[in-house]
């Protein structure tokens, strides 16, 4: 490992003992909500939602889940979602440009990621069109994230197709948790100027609210060339939320949001006479909404369900295709405790969805407007073999995709406590792929050549959905309540991966000139293993020092059927990931209200993209002038003046280099 972590632990100690050697900070200065001040019985039944869609003890939970916390958004530095996610072991976190991001969970790293689902409350946000998630447009306010949950693994059985290597879940706070005022502002250089304004309050006893308007300016970065890459970033995002207790058993959740802005970009745009490749900088309006109502009613304390139904609807003009999209999704569930060792959670849902795109020469989609339905109904028992002990889940879902029909995604977990303060776990689970609007019908033009001649990317009509069988064995402990850890190991076999098949060339006679044409065809010729490791911990040195280090290592094989023609999906998706990952994090609580944050990141080299691996390291100062208002100075990507985080030859827009930035922030509560 490179000698940022060995310089980094020698820092973070000196400034420990010189610290823990004043006056220690009064209990005021020490957040209620720090999991590190609990005990351990306390933390390991800290209960996460996201694993079987109902609270669940942490110690129970034989799934690899990591849980950043509100005290780990405020001791970040972050300004948005992706930037929080790089504290995960195990995922990997890449900035493309100054507005688009890579993120993936073991592996198959690209623009779209299709093979990690997002939610927001429980809310798929995995677009049809590209598969993947738009990053640039999940800007919640941080402040008002109660936490965010990420899975490491399947999560089918509970969330479906495309929750192949992970899940992660923004999972808002409630409106009680946020009365009153909040005003943050601030600016700097890479993020010019961002603040939100929001008020939360009370209609009746039972009704709760807030609303926010937030906003966002963000630099252009660097291109590879080191000139102005065009790829500025601006966002306005009004929302509100509120939450009703209709009667002693019933409550009501409606939230919606509303956003409009634009962003650059640079790409590589194809003209064929003459035939030639040039960069073009790129504008794209971004524009969308959603609405979203949840009733859920409680039968008794041995049962409730759930019953959700939202509506979305975006708009991106650019930069090769513009699309349009609507969204339509219902959600029934019902939780029940049968017996004395039996917990049962089922439910069933619908969804659909529908664009309308128009192509360019760069890209477009055959047919240019689609809508499709999409069904599915889950089931999964959590048995308690012995009480407070031994847990046995076993569920599957059952769901059809809008290409490709019906799928089974079956798990089978096991979590073993001896005791309060261990817990080992293991799984066995299969998830699916199902393919995405691209994959069936894409035109895209990959570059030209004198003749004039085209290669084109191709979709197909038969494309079939991927799968993975993936093996976990886990373990997660507190030993004192100044330390906890958690190690997964894990082993993923895939097949019917996406390759990138060569058909006949032939000539389009459309063009003066004609054009000979390559076409290059998706397919499922691509099978492979990967295997890792994920390790984390946090230890509270003191009373005031806190440090929160992590690691994971992953190894991919990927093979070619024998009838593959392909000659670049073997490389591409081996050289996606870094094959090692480290984070070193420390927090300290000064004196007189004051803090400080340093955060080290290294990842390794992505030798198929000739990116080279790089340490990041952020810095924040805080200072908590009174309860209501706290002062923050960041820095962030302080060891280099730019650096390369991701360059695939798939991606739509041309990638940037990172650059060291700076911000100042206020943030007044009142």
């Amino acid at each position: 490992m490179e000698l940022w972590v060995v310089q980094a632990a020698v820092l973070f100690l000196l400034v420990g003992c010189e610290v823990a050697r004043g006056q220690a900070p009064s209990a005021a200065q020490s957040p209620a909500g720090d999991l590190t001040q609990v005990s351990i019985e306390n933390l390991m039944n800290v209960e996460v939602t996201s694993v079987s869609k109902k609270e669940q003890k942490l110690s129970q939970v034989a799934a690899a889940v990591y849980v950043i916390t509100q005290e780990d958004i405020r001791h970040s530095g972050a300004t948005n979602i992706p930037d929080l996610l790089r504290m995960v072991p195990g995922l990997d976190v890449a900035q493309i440009n100054a507005n688009t991001w890579a993120i993936s969970s073991r592996g198959f790293n690209s623009e779209f990621a299709n093979k990690l689902l997002v939610l927001i409350d429980g809310r798929t946000v995995y677009t049809p069109l590209f598969g993947g998630a738009n990053w640039d447009t999940f800007d919640v306010p941080l402040e008002d994230i109660d936490r965010i949950e990420v899975i490491r693994g399947p999560g089918g059985t509970i969330w479906g197709a495309n929750a192949v290597n992970g899940v992660i879940n923004v999972i808002t706070k409630k409106t009680e948790d946020t009365l009153g005022g909040l005003v943050t502002t601030g600016g700097g250089t890479a993020a010019q100027e961002f603040g939100t304004v929001q008020y939360g309050g009370k209609i009746q006893q039972d009704t709760s609210y807030r609303i926010f308007a937030k906003y966002l300016n963000g630099d252009h970065f660097p291109d590879l060339n080191g000139t102005n890459g065009e790829d500025g970033w601006h966002l306005l995002h009004g929302g509100f939320r509120e939450d009703t207790r209709l009667s002693a058993k019933d409550s009501l959740t409606t939230q919606g949001d509303l956003y409009a802005g634009s962003e650059g970009s640079t790409i590589v745009h194809t003209i064929l006479n003459p035939p030639e490749n040039v960069e073009v900088q790129r504008l794209t309006p971004l524009s969308g909404g959603n609405v979203l109502g949840k009733w859920n009613h409680i039968f008794s304390d041995r049962a409730d369900m759930t019953m959700q139904i939202y509506f979305d609807r975006y708009t991106r003009s650019g930069p090769e295709v513009r699309e349009t999209r609507n969204t339509y999704d219902f959600e029934f569930q019902n939780h029940l405790v049968w017996g004395n060792r039996q917990d049962v959670i089922w439910g069933f849902g619908y969804r659909h969805s529908a664009d309308q795109t128009l192509g360019t020469i760069d890209e477009a989609f055959a047919p240019a407007d689609w809508d499709g339905d999409l069904f599915s109904a889950f089931v999964q028992d959590q048995i308690t073999v012995r009480p407070d002990r031994v847990f046995l889940s076993i569920g599957t879902k059952l769901e059809n995709s809008y290409f490709t029909g019906f799928d089974l995604q079956p798990s089978i977990r096991v979590a073993w406590t001896p005791n309060k303060r261990h817990t080992f776990w293991a799984s066995i689970s299969r998830a699916a792929r199902t393919p995405a609007r691209r994959d069936e019908g894409v035109q895209a033009a990959l570059a030209a050549f004198p003749g004039p001649t085209e290669v084109l990317l191709e979709g197909n009509a038969n494309f079939e959905a991927e799968h993975v069988v993936a093996y976990e064995l886990g373990y997660r402990a507190q030993p004192s309540p100044r330390l906890s850890l958690g190690a997964t190991a894990f082993i993923n076999t895939y097949t019917d991966l996406e390759s990138i098949e060569p058909l006949p060339p032939f000539t389009n006679t459309n063009f003066n000139p004609p054009v000979m044409v390559v076409p290059m065809q998706l397919s499922n010729k691509m099978n492979g293993t990967t295997y890792g490791l994920e390790v984390y911990g946090k230890w509270k040195v003191n009373r005031v020092w806190t440090v929160s280090p992590g690691y994971s290592f992953l190894h991919m094989d990927l093979r070619l059927d024998p009838s593959s023609l392909d000659t670049v999906s073997v490389a591409d998706g081996e050289g996606s990931n870094p094959a090692n990952q480290a984070q070193l994090r420390s927090h300290v609580e000064l004196f007189h209200g004051l803090s400080w944050d340093a955060n080290g990141y290294f990842v390794g080299r992505l030798a198929n993209q000739g990116v080279p691996s790089y340490t990041r390291v952020d810095t924040q100062l805080a200072w908590k002038v009174s309860e209501r208002v706290t002062l923050s100075a960041v820095g962030q990507n302080l060891l280099q003046d730019h650096h390369l985080e991701f360059n695939d030859f798939l991606q739509v827009v041309n990638s940037a280099l990172i650059k060291r930035s700076a911000y100042a922030k206020l943030t007044w509560r009142f």
